[in-house]
């Protein structure tokens, strides 16, 4: 397994860097989801918003390919970036996300969403509490969650044109169970690759929050997965 710090460096030592660096990968994910849902909450309340979104097919599809192109460019190039860059880019991302997330308020009960949510929450926080502590090298895992995630957007591209429910259903209980696989693995692999004692400077920074983005997206598709089994249709 990869570890990147000086072999000088105390168990100990490495430990507290290492919870000081995820605490704060953390806490950029938490500040992105806040951001998703209080967007989609106000745009959903929000009825001329709403309409404009709803009644023009152009405007989503492009909010869709901004998302996109938002994860693809933060990903690409943070190392180019200034932190503030870095993480106004990624907060900027989760907000957009909230505002096509605001579609979920009109389909799905305020408290199945909540329930939903939960359920995600103590889901995500298990297994990436899974992945911070177990001993156990999960690199093998990421080819074959890799696939898997591939196999599940083909599926659901073809089925978009099907529109068969067992098709639907099979993708989303396979989507569960990728997602969970992926909060593990991605916590230990982000866990690993931090690059000890640089604390403070701007690619520590810019280290937290490419971490961040990734457990972000994790617990995002869980939730939408799980929302999808459990929630109650308006």
């Amino acid at each position: 397994m990869y570890r990147n710090y000086a072999p000088t460096m105390s168990p100990q030592a490495v430990a507290a860097e290492q919870q000081r660096f995820m605490v704060k990968v953390y806490n950029w994910m938490t500040a992105g989801l806040a951001t998703t849902g209080a967007m989609a909450f106000y745009v959903a309340n929000n009825e001329t918003m709403l309409r404009l979104i709803v009644q023009n097919k152009i405007l989503f599809f492009l909010l869709i390919v901004a998302q996109l192109g938002l994860v693809f460019y933060l990903s690409a190039a943070v190392h180019k970036m200034t932190p503030s860059q870095a993480t106004g880019t990624f907060i900027l991302y989760a907000g957009l996300n909230g505002v096509t997330f605001s579609f979920i308020f009109l389909a799905y009960t305020a408290s199945s969403i909540a329930s939903a949510f939960i359920v995600t929450a103590g889901t995500f926080g298990a297994m990436s509490l899974y992945g911070y502590t177990t001993q156990k090298d999960l690199t093998s895992w990421g080819s074959f969650l890799f696939m898997g995630l591939i196999g599940i957007i083909i599926a659901s591209l073809v089925n978009m044109f099907l529109n068969n429910p067992t098709i639907g259903w099979i993708t989303t209980y396979a989507g569960v169970l990728i997602f969970v696989g992926l909060t593990a693995y991605d916590t230990q692999k982000i866990k690993m690759m931090n690059v000890l004692g640089n604390e403070g400077t701007p690619e520590d920074h810019k280290e937290s929050i490419i971490g961040a983005l990734t457990l972000y997206l994790d617990f995002i598709n869980l939730f939408l997965m799980i929302l999808r089994i459990m929630g109650d249709r308006r």
